[in-house]
């Protein structure tokens, strides 16, 4: 009995360590106007907590300055130095994010690298259902307060999400 216990245990612990929150991945960004891709994100875990990084940024050169970030750096932000200086590619722009329940994380911040405005941020996975998603999408939603809005975001293979220029 205690081996077949101490088996379980190890494959749902394996389980855990195994398979990603479905957050998790490559994400491509689109305009909600124009519905054109505008950049290619990595959601990943970090210490138990969500983070998002830009990969690639349409119609910027990769190595991009956040130069619009007039504000200044958020206390809690996960890089040091001025906003207006950092490199929009490969900065982490959605940070600290909790996990809430499975696909859907919040309580965390997302800071607009043009502007530098910080908002509260949730994300939440929506699963391909062919009927409201027609592919894997990520709600990413951004507010002050009650105030918000929800962008939706389309899953994407690594190589999609780093070719978008």
């Amino acid at each position: 009995m205690k081996k077949i216990t101490a088996i379980l245990a190890a494959l749902f612990i394996g389980s855990v360590f195994c398979f990603a929150d479905p957050a998790e991945g490559y994400w491509i960004s689109y305009d909600e106007k124009t519905n054109e891709a505008t950049a290619g994100w990595y959601i990943y875990q970090k210490d138990g907590k969500l983070f998002g990084t830009m990969t690639a940024v349409h119609g910027e050169p990769q190595d991009q300055v956040a130069y619009g970030a007039k504000k200044a750096t958020p206390k809690d932000f996960p890089k040091q130095g001025p906003l207006c200086e950092m490199v929009m590619v490969g900065t982490d722009w959605i940070y600290n994010l909790e996990n809430l329940s499975e696909g859907v994380w919040g309580k965390g911040s997302i800071v607009d690298p043009g502007d530098g405005s910080k908002y509260t941020c949730k994300i939440a996975f929506h699963a391909a259902d062919n009927k409201k998603y027609s592919v894997d999408t990520l709600e990413m939603r951004g507010s002050i307060g009650p105030i918000g809005r929800s962008q939706y975001w389309k899953k994407a293979t690594e190589e999609e999400a780093r070719a978008i220029r």
